[in-house]
């Protein structure tokens, strides 16, 4: 927790790592990367918010994506990430990637729900709002 960090802070962060995870994927594998340009907050606690977001990534027909997802298990478990993999509702493989240093931040890389993409799910670190600033809507 940051105490001094700001939504615009957490959110630039967020969308940041975002994209540093989906410069993973093969270059010749890649349509497209579509970052949303606005998230959502959701509650860490009484005083706290997270900006959660979402990258999708199109990539060709013939791209298999869980080895793609391995490699991103791979590429972080070396360094300050803890990294974990689960089969999702489809039994699609999901990669979890979060900070050792927090609770709250993290990155679900799986499986999109359209076929043929990627789709990286975020929750920045925790945040407080300034006074008079109301958490719905998007940010």
């Amino acid at each position: 927790m940051n105490a001094e960090l700001t939504w615009q802070q957490a959110k630039a962060h967020t969308q940041a790592m975002e994209l540093e995870i989906a410069a993973l994927i093969p270059k010749e594998a890649v349509i497209s990367i579509d970052q949303k340009k606005k998230g959502v907050l959701l509650s860490c606690n009484k005083t706290q918010h997270s900006w959660n977001g979402s990258t999708t990534i199109t990539v060709t027909g013939k791209t298999k994506i869980e080895p793609i997802l391995k490699e991103v298990e791979t590429h972080y478990q070396i360094g300050q990430y803890e990294v974990g993999n689960r089969l999702d509702i489809r039994g699609s493989c999901e990669v979890q990637v979060s900070p050792h240093n927090t609770s709250d931040e993290n990155y679900i890389v799986a499986e999109g729900l359209a076929p043929h993409q990627i789709r990286i799910d975020s929750g920045s670190p925790c945040f407080t709002l300034p006074e008079g600033i109301y958490p719905g809507g998007g940010f």
